[in-house]
C-alpha cells in the first residue's frame, strides 16, 4: 500500500511539474502576428473596414501597372468562414472598389486581404 501511495504522489508531482513548464513556455513565448499582407502586383490599394458594421470590409484599388487586372477584398473572418468580395476589372488607370461581409454569428474581421488574377 505505501508503495501505490508513492508511486501516486510521484505521478501527481510529475504532471504538476508538466503543467507548470508548459505554462511557463506560453507565456514566455510571444503570439505570432502576421504581417499585413501586401498589394499584389500591379495594385496600389486601401483596405478597411466599414465605419458603422465591424463585419464589413473593403478594398479599394488603383490599377498602376500596365495591363488590365482583376482584383476582389478577401475577409479573414474569425470563427465564422472567410469571405470574398465582388471581383472588379481594372484597366491602367482605373480604380474600383470590391466589399465583402462577414457572418454575424462569428468574431469579425480578423484581417482584410487583396487578392488578384
Amino acid at each position: 500500500m505505501k508503495n501505490n501511495r508513492k508511486a501516486g504522489v510521484a505521478v501527481r508531482a510529475a504532471l504538476a511539474a508538466s503543467a507548470a513548464f508548459a505554462l511557463a513556455l506560453s507565456v514566455a513565448a510571444p503570439a505570432a502576428v502576421a504581417a499585413p499582407a501586401a498589394d499584389p502586383h500591379g495594385l496600389s490599394c486601401e483596405k478597411g473596414k466599414h465605419n458603422i458594421d465591424d463585419y464589413t470590409g473593403w478594398a479599394l484599388c488603383t490599377n498602376v501597372g500596365s495591363e488590365p487586372i482583376t482584383f476582389w477584398v478577401h475577409l479573414v473572418c474569425g470563427w465564422s468562414p472567410d469571405a470574398d468580395g465582388e471581383h472588379i476589372r481594372l484597366e491602367p488607370g482605373d480604380s474600383g472598389q470590391s466589399t465583402a461581409h462577414c457572418s454575424s454569428l462569428g468574431s469579425g474581421i480578423g484581417e482584410i486581404q487583396v487578392r488578384s488574377s
